[in-house]
């Protein structure tokens, strides 16, 4: 299996409503290429247009649509800068593994993308939690995806770095300082 190993495309991953959507318009801001979260926006869409392609209705459906988009933010990504995605083809991987789904191809996918190797992930935050429309999952469930993250990354050989409950800026700063220091 040839792996694609892309310019550095950092993953801001992690506990649902943790900030992560928040960091990376912080991040944009500040001039860098950003890709928003997949599920979200399939999430988004599959309500405007009445699908049922949900991670409630259809988890498998579901993830092989994240992981899809994943692989075009992916392969829309600078190849001359750092630019960060919301998220990536191992949460969705990820969701799989929980789901006791997972498609063959799936880890391939996982392996063959390569992100940069050093990973952000928010850690769970209860005072900045919220559901909404498209986050209908309660506090716990977020926790166990988050519990579940920690350990799916470093299985496919990333390092990763638990953003500090800090102001936005001050996150931003942390993980471009991480980079940096690499």
């Amino acid at each position: 299996m040839t792996q694609i190993r892309h310019k550095p495309l950092v993953v801001l991953s992690g506990c649902s409503g943790g900030g992560k959507s928040t960091l990376i318009l912080e991040l944009a801001r500040r001039g860098y290429t950003t890709f928003d979260e997949p599920g979200r926006a399939i999430v988004q869409e599959q309500l405007q247009t009445g699908g049922n392609t949900l991670p409630t209705t259809d988890p498998t459906g579901f993830a092989e649509l994240c992981i899809s988009r994943a692989i075009s933010h992916f392969e829309d990504a600078p190849a001359d800068q750092t630019s960060f995605c919301d998220r990536s083809i191992i949460d969705a991987v990820s969701f799989l593994d929980h789901h006791g789904m997972t498609p063959e191809n799936s880890a391939e996918r996982a392996h063959r993308y390569r992100y940069a190797d050093d990973v952000f992930l928010t850690p769970p935050w209860p005072e900045i939690f919220t559901t909404d429309v498209e986050r209908t999952h309660s506090f716990e469930d977020a926790v166990a995806e988050y519990e579940r993250l920690v350990i799916s990354y470093p299985q496919y050989g990333y390092r990763i770095h638990t953003i500090p409950k800090s102001p936005v800026a001050e996150r931003a700063d942390y993980i471009l300082q991480v980079l940096k220091s690499r």
